[in-house]
């Protein structure tokens, strides 16, 4: 029985991807080129190279790759980071896809390009590829440093808009106009779906990795990991989206777990395997005789990315506020397009709006930019300081890192302007939980309203599903979240009352609205006619959701259903935290990070006291605890010893800590080492009447030191004695087993017989 094509076509794939890399490592170049150069050698259009015969299977290994690429980027992200970074990752995505889309444009027409080409054209180049960035950072040790937190940032901003430009994209080459309803239906899903994935991802899966800790093993954790992302990859894809959002979005709840470092670090292997067969699939797609078919239009659109694209993401990141080394080292990143410009290309295609050259070209844009990245994100630095003596005085100072002042927020406006704001966001937040709960409760009773259309089995389905809305509903119309200030404000201005009143009074009318919403549904007009009520079946919802809501109210003090719920999500969101010795408040969180590295056995600092370490004098970094095994000690002493594998939590900024990183972290440049030949082995001797040691006891003999030699055991009158203590006397006859080096031995046969 022959073995499928798989198999042979995945040992080719390896094999040679296994070569290249070996080669790139041995010449310092990023491995990610080495696996193009694999998949060019072993692609279709390189005839003297075995090639793969199941394109279809490695395509979808491919894909399994991409989902794995995309759910470490996740385990390594953090919402609360991009929060923080909002401003700055947000202009700079803006400024990037605008000036893309209107360059791309420009350029087919000036290519002599149909429109609809243009168009589609501007969307792809306005595309970077992520996992290509993140293989970046991982090969050139730079994931750490501060500026590719944002160039991460922006690119998840750029994969959510690629979704956008898509159904724009798809409605254009369907009408040639672009429907806004459409477009803002599309935004409303991808805004829902994201927080109902992220909020019940986040409450219900640290919860039920408590329950199981303590059943967790290596394997399970793997499995149970694995499986998660898995079932995201497929919720998103049910609900529309790509199977990389869905990983992306995995990686990100199980980041705020207690197993986040764990599962990074088991599903590491799996991500470089699949990894691998992503980026050789990549390779494959080169085709030499494209190249050289539409050479020019390949080398323009190349060098339109590298250098336009690079720009306009660098100017972004200066416009956000960033300095001017930030700027240029985030901005080299971009110069590449990615995986969501082949999806857009292929769009175009299916719809035949865009012609059949487009493909192959961007394609070709996308391999060269994928060689170049590495190198241009290497020539961020060098490029900066090069600016840095070209542009003139004043202009770097404009562009001088400054580090940003303490500031706390005052004032009556500004503090009821940021309570609205906070109330705004929760009223999203609880009318997209009603919605997903409400859409739940309509599937899973579907089939029992189907096969009974007794009203009491709408009347239970009403109630359960109610029940399940309840503490939402509650927390939506009656919920209060005043501090004291707060409350001082609003009752000594009659305007900021009014505001916080109309506010309130617009949340109770949305819970209205969803349980009028859910009561309909279950209830219609025959229902209402069958208890002889003769009354308008929507007006009958209304009064009968105001009724509900009402008991609510006056069931307030029962709603600590609702408080608990919230607690407990609030408890998994920061659950990492606990790791910590402490938490940083919001205000100092622009000028300070927690950190947490653990210290490796070839580092410098192994072995030395913290005052010796002067973390604080060259970095400007305090250490605030030290976790060693099962022991954590906090606010360790200045003559506290640092050792080999402990976790050293520091206090920082994060350009200061980048700094030390490599220095604590420190990788080793030989994956396996071979152990120095040594002539140390297991020797015996008898101990002979004439030997100097008849009669002296171990201890005296002393050989450890006089000889380096350690006895092992002693063969006496057909008994071995093991590991013999220091009190026994060496007998005449004895058969004496120990472990030195021979030039060892050779002296101790010496001393032996030597009775002077």
């Amino acid at each position: 029985m022959s073995l499928p094509a798989i198999f042979s076509d995945l040992a080719l794939i390896l094999v040679t991807a296994g070569v290249t890399t070996v080669l790139f490592k041995w010449l310092k170049q990023p491995l990610v080129l080495g696996y193009i150069i694999a998949g060019l050698l072993i692609g279709p259009y390189v005839s003297w190279f075995p090639v793969i015969i199941d394109h279809h299977s490695v395509e979808t290994w491919s894909e399994i790759g991409m989902v794995f690429l995309l759910f470490a980027i996740g385990l390594e992200f953090s919402f609360k980071k991009l929060k923080k970074q909002a401003g700055t990752v947000g202009i700079t995505a803006l400024t990037e896809l605008v000036s893309m889309c209107l360059i791309g444009f420009m350029l087919g027409k000036v290519l002599g390009w149909s429109q609809m080409d243009s168009i589609f054209l501007g969307a792809m180049l306005s595309m970077s590829s992520t996992t290509i960035i993140a293989k970046a950072f991982e090969d050139l040790k730079m994931k750490g440093e501060k500026f590719t937190g944002s160039v991460i940032g922006v690119l998840v901003v750029e994969d959510l808009a690629a979704i956008l430009m898509m159904v724009v994209l798809s409605t254009l080459a369907v009408s040639t106009t672009l429907d806004g309803k459409e477009l803002l239906f599309s935004v409303g899903k991808l805004v829902f779906f994201l927080l109902v994935w992220y909020v019940g991802g986040v409450f219900l899966i640290p919860s039920i990795l408590k329950l199981t800790r303590r059943f967790m093993s290596e394997e399970t954790l793997t499995v149970f990991a694995v499986g998660l992302c898995f079932f995201m990859v497929w919720l998103a894809n049910k609900a529309g989206f790509s199977s990389a959002l869905g990983a992306f979005i995995m990686g990100t709840i199980l980041a705020e777990t207690l197993e986040a470092e764990m599962i990074h670090k088991l599903t590491t292997p799996i991500k470089n395997l699949f990894g691998a067969v992503f980026f050789v699939s990549v390779g494959m797609m080169v085709n030499p005789s494209i190249l050289l078919q539409y050479w020019w239009q390949i080398l323009v659109i190349t060098v339109v990315v590298v250098v336009l694209k690079s720009l306009s993401s660098g100017v972004g990141m200066l416009l956000s506020g960033d300095n001017l080394r930030n700027s240029v080292r985030a901005g080299m990143c971009f110069g590449q397009i990615g995986e969501f410009s082949f999806i857009i290309a292929t769009v175009g295609m299916s719809f035949g709006v865009i012609d059949d050259f487009m493909y192959p070209i961007i394609v070709s844009v996308s391999i060269i930019t994928t060689f170049l990245t590495p190198y241009m994100i290497k020539g961020g630095d060098p490029l900066f300081h090069w600016l840095e003596r070209k542009i003139p005085e004043k202009w770097t100072k404009l562009f001088k890192n400054k580090e940003k002042n303490i500031k706390s927020k005052t004032g009556a406006s500004v503090t009821i302007l940021t309570f609205i704001r906070s109330q705004f966001r929760k009223t999203v937040l609880y009318s997209a939980i009603l919605l997903a709960l409400s859409l739940v409760c309509f599937s899973v009773f579907a089939p029992w309203r189907t096969n009974n259309s007794a009203p009491w089995v709408d009347g239970v389905c009403l109630a359960i599903s109610l029940l399940v809305v309840v503490p939402f509903v509650w927390a939506l119309a009656f919920k209060r979240d005043y501090d004291q200030e707060t409350l001082e404000v609003i009752k000594k201005n009659k305007a900021f009352k009014l505001m916080v009143s109309l506010l309130f009074g617009m949340r109770f009318l949305v819970a209205w609205f969803f349980t009028s919403y859910i009561i309909r549904h279950f209830f219609d007009s025959s229902f209402w006619f069958s208890v002889n009520i003769q009354m308008n079946d929507i007006l009958m919802a209304i009064v009968a959701s105001l009724a509900f809501i009402l008991i609510l109210r006056i069931l307030n003090h029962a709603m600590n259903w609702y408080e608990r719920i919230e607690r407990k999500f609030l408890e998994n969101m920061n659950k990492r935290q606990t790791l910590q010795t402490f938490v940083v408040p919001e205000v100092l969180r622009e000028n300070f990070t927690l950190e947490r590295m653990t210290l490796s056995p070839l580092s410098m600092y192994v072995g030395k006291r913290i005052r010796d370490c002067k973390f604080r004098e060259e970095y400007n970094i305090i250490v605030v605890g030290v976790d060693r095994a099962d022991k954590a000690t906090d606010l360790p002493r200045r003559d506290f010893m640092l050792y080999p594998m402990d976790e050293i939590v520091f206090l920082g900024t994060e350009e200061h800590l980048a700094q030390l990183r490599p220095l604590v972290e420190v990788e080793e440049e030989v994956l396996v080492r071979e152990r120095p030949v040594s002539d140390v082995d297991i020797h015996c001797a008898t101990v002979e009447g004439t030997s100097k040691y008849v009669g002296v006891s171990l201890r005296e003999a002393d050989l450890l030191n006089l000889f380096n030699t350690l006895v092992i055991a002693l063969e006496r009158d057909d008994q071995f004695i093991l590991n013999p203590s220091a009190s026994v006397v060496f007998q005449e006859g004895d058969i004496v087993w120990f472990v030195a080096s021979e030039e060892h031995t050779r002296q101790l046969h010496e001393a032996s017989s030597n009775n002077q």
